[in-house]
């Protein structure tokens, strides 16, 4: 049994999103004792405090799923300068009610790609932002903005051979920093 579970957020829910489909070829990279479980977050209703009390199934389910978790992955397109509602939507839900935040402390890596040519670079400052005030580390080096390209994966759907030795530098780099900062 793996050692570090995953939980993975994709903030897209095209079915398919160049996002899922790289959430999935990175954890093809991951050593042996990590595991990656991508969290649904398109099935949760909109955020709204007087439901703190009462929180839907699928939240409760979503909280769950990221207290058991070691470690954090957040895989998100951009939409209009900026994380897409879906992500903001379960960011909020996770976090409430106040004082009772699943996100704590978990270590995290954020990554995004896009057709555009900053890649998903205003989507993931804003994140890093809303991750920092919900005190998530997050790691920092090297950044991944990546623009989706024909190059980028093969026909099967696994990523691209230049794609994949930057992304496994990456993968090292982010099991170091779950490792040390995972509770």
């Amino acid at each position: 049994m793996s050692q570090f579970q995953i939980a993975v957020l994709v903030g897209s829910l095209r079915r398919d999103s160049f996002n899922r489909k790289l959430a999935t070829g990175l954890a093809l990279l991951a050593p042996p004792d990590f595991s990656f479980r991508h969290v649904e977050i398109g099935d949760l209703p909109l955020y709204n405090q007087d439901d703190d009390a009462n929180q839907a199934d699928s939240v409760k389910r979503m909280k769950a799923e990221i207290t058991a978790a070691q470690g954090l992955l957040f895989v998100t397109a951009e939409y209009n300068r900026s994380i897409p509602g879906v992500l903001k939507n379960a960011l909020d839900h996770a976090s409430r009610p106040y004082g009772k935040s699943a996100w704590t402390g978990k270590p995290a890596g954020v990554m995004g790609v896009s057709v555009g040519a900053m890649g998903t670079a205003m989507a993931q400052q804003h994140l890093r932002n809303i991750l920092s005030y919900l005190d998530v580390p997050t790691l920092g080096q090297p950044e991944v903005f990546i623009k989706a390209t024909e190059e980028l994966f093969k026909a099967d759907g696994s990523l691209g051979d230049d794609s994949r030795k930057f992304l496994q530098s990456w993968m090292d780099r982010y099991v170091t920093w779950v490792k040390k900062h995972a509770a």
